[in-house]
């Protein structure tokens, strides 16, 4: 959190004084990352439904009372964890044609969930299912992501002059990364360059281009 500043006042008898600002205690953002780093072990070790602001004090050696002031609640707590665990960013479009930057994005983004713990994914899964809170917060970062990965490509395609169809970026975030998480979780295969090609050329791209 930024520093508090007190508005200035005057009142009919202070002759026009103005309060120099009072300046909070700057955030120990060390502090802020033990949280965050042992709410995700927590998480994975025992499931959103064990997760308790307790044991996340315990295993960061923050205070109780410091976790509820920065978080209002576990959900709010759980979401900022992924959102730091979550600090990459999807690759510039490069290339000379979507395929191309579809290349790039599908190579990056199966990287990323690669790197995901199965564990963390099952809890976060689980817990979605039982808190409304913590779904609205997950979908909120998820939708943030998928703009972030869609919205370059996409735009740079259009002024190409490719056809796009109105729902392509709405297709990409529901089919690119359900295809990507079978693939890694079910088949146990990894998302090498011959499967990366066919996701984008027998999937991805007969579905984004308008017919």
């Amino acid at each position: 959190m930024g520093a508090h500043v007190a508005s200035a006042s005057s009142g009919s008898g202070s002759g026009g004084t103005v309060r120099p600002p009072v300046t909070g205690r700057p955030r120990d953002t060390s502090r802020d990352l033990a949280i965050l780093d042992a709410t995700l072990a927590l998480l994975t070790e025992v499931g959103y439904e064990q997760l308790s602001m307790e044991a996340v004090a315990n295993r960061s050696g923050a205070a109780k009372t410091t976790i509820y002031r920065r978080y209002r609640d576990k959900a709010a707590l759980v979401a900022a964890a992924v959102e730091h665990r979550s600090h990459d960013t999807p690759p510039e479009p490069a290339a000379g044609d979507l395929r191309g930057d579809l290349l790039g994005l599908v190579t990056w983004l199966g990287r990323q969930i690669a790197e995901q713990e199965i564990g963390l994914l099952g809890a976060l899964f689980a817990g979605m299912r039982s808190d409304a809170r913590l779904a609205e917060e997950m979908r909120r970062i998820l939708r943030r992501d998928e703009a972030a990965m869609t919205d370059a490509p996409l735009r740079k395609a259009i002024r190409h002059g490719e056809q796009l169809t109105a729902q392509a970026a709405e297709l990409f975030a529901e089919v690119a990364p359900a295809v990507i998480v079978h693939r890694i979780v079910i088949a146990g295969e990894p998302c090498d360059e011959a499967f990366i090609e066919h996701l984008v050329d027998d999937i991805l791209l007969p579905l984004l281009r308008s017919h």
